[in-house]
């Protein structure tokens, strides 16, 4: 897979663009060159679709199977005017003969359905007609994920749907078998129009629109400027801006890979001048940009879908998450300035830093930000109707710009760009929703809780290990958003009969299905940041993986101590107390993984240092008094050496 261009014969290197980049590992940017008149009329289409989602959801009161059906039939049309059959070169304003044919036959069996939806529901039996739509709908939908989202998902998804044909029935005929599965999985909320897509066409697709115009007010800019004005100046300053950018980008994008190139794009440059070697740039970027997905309040649209699923109010799930996220965070900050420090890196000059004072004229980008965790937090409307008006909110802040002033223009083009952004995420959930129906029509899922406990032996540690490991492999290449429904489905359910908190486990399937992302061999938002830092894509892979180790941490300490996530009864020093070990646990670990402290660790230094760091992070007075004493002992260990060498330098 060859990641960089070749310049001459000598091997050299050159970086790849950013739209090669994206086009290489987000599968959301290949898409169909539109140009001219025929550009005009597929954003009309797109933005149409917006208003639509806007209309049905804050206005509408139609029938479920109506809503959502028609939801999806909107879907495949789009979807299929955006995303060819493959990626490469496309000849632009032509779209083949057969995708319009597949596009109006899954379009049509959705309307079929939608037209239908309340005689359908009502009679709980279908026709072989019926059965044959079905059929159509269900191919149409799979092949648009394959082209938006990838093969892995419908990897899941068609073995599982083997499965429940040839062994998930006791029905001796195979057209029952197939009659019922159609129904279960195309005509009913149990399949491609449960969860998933309802949420998605009922919350998701509203903050879709709000990423859309707020990214349109330039605040993207902002907040990499402001990143640069508050760390830029420290040791190893752009790496720190990475971070910083990245978690503050992350509470408005979910997109591991969108992440990375959007921001990698400024800050591994830099980074690299700074002396950063460039799989750890690459790393450091990856890492923060993959966090991005766990940063309150949007989490990549998960969190609408863990309400949802869980019976919480969206509002509750964004304050669960954020000292997960903190701590997450800074375990990567931790690592980048350990690294800086290990290597004499400086941070940028006085020239190179942006003033403060421009910078602070323009918080009022924050606005509409601000405004939607004040209205999600307290008003008595839908989270719906708090994404509106910050939607309306954005319109208007945008006014104080010329730059970025939403002109009529770049209206149409945030509502339609609102628009192509659900195909994905629709797809995929789409998809999610039918693994999620096999696994409950056939009690696959029972299964698999048979197993992990019959090996884990009813020990929750190593039930949570096996959870990780069935996690990081079924997350591999998977959108955030059907990462999660899959493991709502498959895995979450084993750690609440083990005993872990119905949130708790939630959280922590999600957190694991990410760093997929991260985690060799399929490292999306590694091997996009190594392609723009001319890198190796494995090694910054690994390294990855070692900066994001909070992510490999933080799961088990609110799995085995919920009060992290404000579970149950626990008082503020309770919280204050768990987020302190967990933090100096994190700080343990990633410097024995750095190998350096206050000067390069002896390999025995990095022993203790790993083992007290993980005492820390398991609950209990024991463990928390042994690990403070073991990191404690190679600080001072590391103090005492460092003066002793001065010492010996002076004299």
């Amino acid at each position: 897979m060859a990641l960089f261009k070749k310049k001459n014969d000598n091997s050299a290197t050159e970086p790849m663009s950013v739209d090669s980049v994206m086009k290489k590992y987000d599968r959301e940017s290949n898409t169909r060159v539109w140009e001219g008149t025929p550009k005009l009329v597929v954003n009309c289409i797109l933005a149409t679709f917006s208003v639509f989602c806007i209309y049905v959801t804050l206005f509408a009161t139609w029938l479920d199977e109506l809503r959502l059906a028609s939801f999806m039939a909107f879907i495949i049309f789009i979807g299929y005017l955006v995303f060819p059959i493959k990626k490469g070169t496309q000849k632009a304003n032509h779209i083949p003969w057969y995708d319009i044919v597949i596009m109006l036959l899954g379009t049509g069996s959705f309307l079929y359905f939608a037209l239908n939806a309340s005689q359908i529901v009502a009679r709980f039996k279908i026709n072989s007609f019926e059965v044959v739509i079905g059929i159509v709908g269900i191919l149409c939908l799979a092949e648009l994920c394959r082209r938006s989202v990838g093969l892995p998902i419908l990897c899941v998804a068609g073995v599982l749907l083997i499965y429940a044909l040839i062994w998930g029935s006791t029905n001796p005929s195979i057209v029952a078998r197939i009659t019922e599965n159609v129904r279960v999985l195309f005509y009913s909320k149990e399949g491609i129009l449960s969860t998933p897509v309802n949420v998605c066409s009922k919350y998701i697709v509203m903050f879709i629109i709000f990423g859309a115009f707020l990214e349109r007010t330039g605040i993207a800019d902002f907040f990499i400027k402001i990143s640069n004005a508050l760390v830029g100046r420290f040791s190893g300053g752009p790496a720190k801006v990475a971070v910083v950018a990245s978690a503050l980008e992350g509470m408005v994008s979910g997109s591991s890979v969108a992440n990375t190139v959007g921001s990698g794009a400024v800050t591994i440059p830099l980074m690299k001048r700074t002396g950063y070697k460039p799989e750890f740039a690459a790393a450091a970027e990856a890492s923060a940009s993959t966090g991005g997905q766990i940063m309150p309040p949007i989490m990549g649209a998960a969190a609408f879908l863990m309400a949802e699923t869980v019976g919480v109010p969206y509002s509750n799930i964004v304050l669960k998450a954020i000292l997960p996220a903190v701590l997450y965070f800074a375990g990567v900050f931790i690592t980048v300035h350990l690294e800086a420090k290990k290597e004499g890196l400086r941070g940028l000059s006085k020239a190179e830093l942006p003033r403060i004072k421009p910078l602070l004229k323009q918080t009022y980008l924050l606005l509409p930000l601000i405004l939607l965790i004040y209205l999600v937090g307290t008003s008595t409307r839908s989270i719906a109707y708090a994404a509106a008006i910050a939607i309306v909110v954005a319109i208007a802040v945008s006014m104080f710009s010329k730059e970025h002033r939403i002109t009529p223009k770049r209206l149409l083009e945030a509502l339609a760009a609102g628009g192509q952004g659900m195909i994905t995420v629709a797809a995929a959930c789409g998809v999610a929703g039918i693994i999620a129906g096999v696994i409950g029509v056939t009690g696959l899922a029972y299964m698999l809780f048979n197993g992990i406990v019959t090996l884990a032996g009813n020990q929750v540690i190593i039930a949570l290990f096996l959870t990780m490991l069935c996690c990081i492999v079924l997350g591999m290449g998977v959108p955030t958003t059907a990462n999660y429904c899959i493991m709502a489905a498959t895995c979450a359910p084993i750690l609440v009969q083990m005993g872990v908190p119905i949130v708790a486990a939630h959280f922590f399937v999600f957190y694991f299905g990410i760093v997929a992302d991260l985690t060799p061999p399929v490292a999306l938002a590694a091997y996009a940041g190594a392609a723009i830092a001319q890198a190796n894509p494995m090694k910054t892979a690994f390294t990855s993986t070692k900066l994001a180790i909070g992510a490999f941490i933080v799961p088990y300490v609110f799995a085995l101590n919920p009060a992290m996530l404000f579970i149950g009864d626990t008082s503020a020093f309770d919280i204050v107390l768990i987020c302190i070990t967990s933090l100096v646990g994190i700080f343990g670990v990633s410097a024995a993984l750095e190998g350096y402290l206050l000067r390069t660790m002896k390999w025995y230094e990095r022993i203790i240092s790993a083992a007290g760091g993980l005492l820390l992070i398991y609950p209990g007075i024991v463990t928390d008094v042994i690990g403070l004493v073991l990191v404690g002992a190679v600080i001072l260990l590391q103090i005492i050496f460092k003066t002793s060498h001065k010492a010996k330098v002076i004299a």
